[in-house]
């Protein structure tokens, strides 16, 4: 039986392989076990809204792909049916953001998810939930 921190690492590793999105994102994993993941990315110009703000888009795909990483991190797939998100402070070009996404509850289906994105300076610019749906599919068919 394989070790559940190394499995969570494959995992990740195999999904960020065929992410295009969260590769053009920058996103660094900085940590995953089961059912938390942390994520790290700077921000860019080309980020910006028509405000010369980051585009909440931005805050919103880290924390989507942490909680994408978090929730597989267990070996089964496992998609998400309901997400939400605040965003509580600005964000702007140069910030790095960083994203822990934590598990609040799983079930053989269904599993619930916070994240919370901060900046650099470790003021929270964004609270986010997810739901997903596990769907019993094995990722390497090993448990």
């Amino acid at each position: 039986m394989q070790d559940p921190n190394e499995l969570a690492r494959r995992v990740v590793e195999r999904m960020m392989q065929g992410d295009a999105f969260s590769q053009w994102l920058g996103i660094e994993v900085l940590m995953v076990v089961p059912g938390c993941c942390e994520l790290r990315m700077a921000v860019r110009g080309e980020m910006d809204n028509g405000f010369h703000i980051t585009h909440g888009g931005i805050a919103y795909s880290l924390a989507d792909s942490a909680l994408a990483f978090a929730s597989n991190a267990h070996g089964i797939h496992a998609v998400s049916i309901d997400t939400s998100i605040s965003h509580v402070k600005p964000v702007k070009a140069g910030d790095v953001l960083t994203a822990r996404a934590e598990e609040s509850s799983r079930s053989n289906r269904i599993g619930i998810y916070h994240v919370r994105v901060a900046n650099q300076e470790g003021t929270v610019v964004a609270l986010f939930k997810g739901t997903v749906y596990r769907t019993g599919k094995e990722w390497f068919g090993e448990g």
